[in-house]
């Protein structure tokens, strides 16, 4: 049995879907809190579903679909890091979710960081089991070569620095405050 979510906004402009067994191993009041969270984001309301979804994290925080709405509503709130924070516990907690690792991707997407992006869309496209679920991956990825191609070139800040690099850049440095206390009158 799975439950479909709609979630509008501008991260969660397609329907989540998570599997719901008849017999959860959750407790019933992290379930009851999970649902309203979401109802609050259904309604447009993200401020209020995380005291919902954070109450439902906090009684189980096992349950890898609270910490992807969760993550989803701190997104929509401007809360990036703990947005980014849950969304890659509930990656940890779920490696088979869909809507962790799309979301995931979005998330990343959207802040410009195009390689983790990449790489969540990667894992997402390993956990599709429909046909609605791969054409929102290819929605999102045509989306983000569209940025990409209409957009300015960013350099890629995850390359570490080269020795030569790091050598020239501490002896400019020296030089600078060297030259500064030589025009220093005492």
């Amino acid at each position: 049995m799975t439950n479909a979510f709609s979630i509008s906004g501008e991260l969660g402009g397609n329907s989540l879907t998570w599997p719901c067994q008849p017999g959860l191993e959750f407790p019933r009041e992290a379930i009851e809190c999970f649902r309203e969270g979401v109802e609050r984001l259904q309604m447009g309301d993200p401020g209020a579903a995380l005291a919902a979804l954070s109450r439902s994290t906090e009684i189980a925080p096992g349950f890898g679909e609270a910490h992807v709405f969760l993550g989803l509503a701190n997104a929509l709130t401007s809360n990036i890091y703990p947005a980014i924070d849950h969304l890659e516990l509930a990656t940890r907690l779920q490696p088979d979710s869909f809507a962790a690792y799309y979301t995931l991707a979005q998330l990343n997407f959207k802040l410009r960081i195009p390689q983790k992006g990449y790489s969540a869309a990667e894992q997402a496209l390993r956990c599709v089991t429909t046909l609605e679920q791969r054409k929102m991956l290819t929605q999102l990825l045509r989306e983000e070569r569209a940025r990409e191609r209409n957009g300015i070139a960013r350099p890629w800040f995850n390359t570490p620095f080269s020795k030569p690099g790091l050598f020239l850049l501490g002896g400019g440095l020296a030089a600078a405050i060297v030259a500064v206390l030589v025009h220093i009158r005492w």
